[in-house]
């Protein structure tokens, strides 16, 4: 009878020690995969196949960017790499010298230099569409909003490929990240970016080496922002596909859109376009448009005006151009995919308090659901904002997000 006893506890501590093992294994496989060109996809696909589904817990409360509440989490780079304040250009310039061993995304590495290779091999999963996002601050900043920014793609596009350009998310911390989005069997990776390969043939080639070697003004913008600018017009060159900032919530397939750009304000008397903006852009590879706009950020470049480098770069190069043949592309209006202005989107948060303000919201998403293909969301202007019941934000999410109720995005008692 004691022997048998024995027996049992025996098995059961080695099927116990065998569980403790093999998570320890799956997790070390992760990371490794974060430092080679795999793909973090397999991994948890073959975890799930195990039944181990996530344990993330999110607030219930404000649906919002967690950027602010973890500013410094994770890599403290992003929070203090910024020029001091009211320094003129020598000084930046000075600064900038000082600090340049701690900007590791403007180096090459053992990790970036495999860049191409795992996007390449990540693109073989039968993708039937490419999006491309970009990540630059601390991975524990990385919340809800950015989740449900992502989880709308695969909403529309449940077969698409999503690579994050991220050198924060590209490690374990990942895997806990967006495991919720992974669970689901949607491909996402992130890929720490390589900017000597990205920028390589194009003008912005000399531009990253003279930058490397201390002799550019970063300006009083976080250079972080600046380069992101940079970053999606490089990809999109060099791989062609879909743009989107991380605080886009997609309502409408953008896979049938081919080489688009959106309007973010319009003259209400003539309907021209009076300013772009580079949120959302569709371009196929090595498209001639992608290349003036590179062109355009090395030739003036400015670090000290916000969105210089960025709406006001896109604006400028189309103006421009104006009827001129051969670059074959396409200017959507405002409601295409920034249905509210950045000085408005803070309605789109409220509840309605009367039967007109309810009838508003019910115009207002059938206006979105008809000719909108997204919501730009404005996150420096909304990130702070709750996302009230019955709010047109929270019926879109409602609409819109495959994990959000499962992760309690979506609790209306709570909002």
């Amino acid at each position: 009878m004691l022997d048998h006893k024995h027996t049992k506890i025996s098995i059961f501590s080695f099927i116990t020690f065998s569980a403790i093992f093999y998570l320890m294994l799956c997790d070390f496989l992760i990371y490794h995969d974060s430092l080679h060109p795999g793909t973090l996809v397999e991994v948890l696909q073959h975890r799930n196949g195990e039944g181990i589904r996530s344990t993330l817990t999110l607030s219930h409360t404000p649906l919002r960017s967690m950027q602010e509440e973890n500013e410094g989490v994770g890599d403290r780079n992003h929070g203090v790499l910024v020029a001091p304040l009211n320094a003129n250009e020598e000084e930046r310039i000075a600064w900038f010298r000082g600090k340049l061993r701690e900007f590791k995304i403007l180096n090459s590495d053992k990790l970036s230099r495999r860049f191409h290779a795992r996007v390449l091999r990540f693109f073989s999963h039968e993708c039937e569409s490419r999006f491309f996002m970009i990540w630059e601050s601390p991975a524990g900043s990385f919340g809800a909003r950015e989740l449900m920014s992502i989880d709308s793609v695969f909403k529309v596009h449940p077969k698409a490929c999503l690579v994050i350009l991220s050198r924060t998310l590209d490690t374990i911390r990942s895997y806990r990240v967006l495991k919720p989005i992974l669970d689901e069997g949607f491909k996402v990776q992130p890929v720490t970016p390589d900017l000597q390969f990205l920028f390589k043939g194009t003008p912005a080639e000399a531009w990253l080496n003279e930058l490397k070697k201390g002799k550019k003004d970063p300006g009083q913008i976080s250079l972080f922002q600046n380069l992101s600018n940079l970053i999606r017009l490089a990809v999109l060159y060099k791989y062609g596909g879909v743009y989107l900032d991380i605080d886009f919530v997609v309502l409408k397939p953008l896979s049938l859109l081919r080489n688009s750009i959106g309007a973010q304000s319009m003259d209400a008397g003539n309907k021209h376009w009076t300013r772009l903006n580079n949120a959302v852009l569709i371009f196929d590879m090595n498209h001639p448009l992608l290349l003036r706009f590179i062109d355009e950020f090395v030739l003036t470049f400015d670090g000290n005006r916000w969105g210089h480098n960025g709406p006001y770069l896109v604006s400028r190069v189309v103006k421009r151009l104006g009827e001129k043949p051969g670059f074959n592309f396409t200017i959507l209006p405002p409601i295409a995919f920034y249905p509210a202005d950045w000085k408005k989107i803070g309605g789109l948060f409220r509840k309605p308090k009367t039967r007109s303000e309810s009838k508003l919201v019910d115009a207002k998403l059938l206006q979105l659901s008809g000719e909108s293909y997204g919501v730009h969301l404005w996150n420096k202007e909304s990130r702070r904002l709750k996302i009230e019941e019955g709010s047109v934000m929270e019926r879109l999410i409602s609409n819109h997000c495959v994990t959000c109720k499962n992760l309690g995005f979506i609790s209306p008692t709570k909002l």
